[in-house]
């Protein structure tokens, strides 16, 4: 992450030097554009912190758990499905869930559609992509997340 931040540092000072008045207005449209996504996105988050808080890891577990077969499998799929969460939140929260009995198959769609499917980011993305490229989008992520899913499933030895 710290690569990301140092290279994100070079670039801008790189344009700085070749062009300061352009590199002021591109960080000024920049924040504008910040500040004008930043309601939604609290909404979202506030949202969706509520609703993670509201689940107990128990009931989680109990639905993802190792022997819970076809209706594990989409369960992991639907919980995934209702949020989006970056990779840094998802994969310590996968290494959690396997520690508890959790199958890799579950993890894999669990943690595939968390990263890619999100039912409670709909608003905010038809908002900035329009309705039918949002379903589109959601639509297609669900079907890589299922096919990663059968993959990880297949090459663990998980599939029923």
């Amino acid at each position: 992450m710290y690569l990301i931040y140092i290279i994100t540092a070079l670039s801008l000072l790189i344009s700085i030097i070749f062009d300061f008045n352009k590199t002021k207005q591109a960080i000024q449209i920049a924040f504008k554009k910040l500040l004008n996504i930043l309601p939604a996105f609290l909404k979202m988050l506030i949202l969706v912190s509520f609703i993670l808080y509201l689940v107990p890891d128990q009931m989680v577990v109990k639905y993802l758990g190792q022997n819970s077969d076809l209706y594990g499998l989409f369960a992991s799929l639907s919980f995934g499905s209702i949020t989006m969460m970056p990779g840094f939140i998802a994969f310590p929260l996968a290494g959690i869930l396997v520690d508890k009995g959790v199958s890799y198959m579950n993890i894999a769609g669990f943690s595939t559609t968390l990263m890619m499917v999100g039912i409670l980011t709909y608003p905010v993305e038809k908002k900035y992509l329009g309705r039918r490229l949002t379903i589109l989008r959601n639509l297609i992520s669900l079907a890589i997340a299922i096919i990663v899913t059968f993959v990880i499933g297949l090459s663990f030895g998980e599939v029923f």
